[in-house]
């Protein structure tokens, strides 16, 4: 289905996370972070989407844990900067799907 999300029409699945990466931008996960709480969209955050884009483009499957090890932050960080659900939002925010290890 379709979504407006920071003036862009996207393709969302039935949980509005998009369903085409390559449809993403900056602005959109601003729009989606105000969306799910996180008023301001830090370097650190933007920092975090990169990795998980990457991660999702490796074919990585994506937890909490690995998140953690990364050396991009660590999971308390992790849950500072997405404390409504750090992987869920995080991915919603970074444009990939919803990762297995969410329920």
């Amino acid at each position: 289905m379709e979504k407006v999300i920071a003036g862009k029409s996207v393709d969302v699945d039935t949980n509005g996370y998009l369903t085409d990466l390559s449809q993403w931008n900056k602005e959109i996960a601003i729009e989606i972070g105000k969306e799910e709480g996180i008023d301001e969209v830090s370097d650190k955050h933007l920092e975090v989407l990169t990795y998980l884009q990457d991660q999702y483009k490796k074919d990585v499957a994506l937890t909490i844990r690995g998140v953690g090890k990364s050396g991009v932050v660590d999971i308390k960080q992790l849950y500072v900067l997405f404390p409504k659900g750090p992987l869920k939002i995080s991915s919603k925010m970074a444009g990939i799907p919803r990762p297995k290890s969410c329920i």
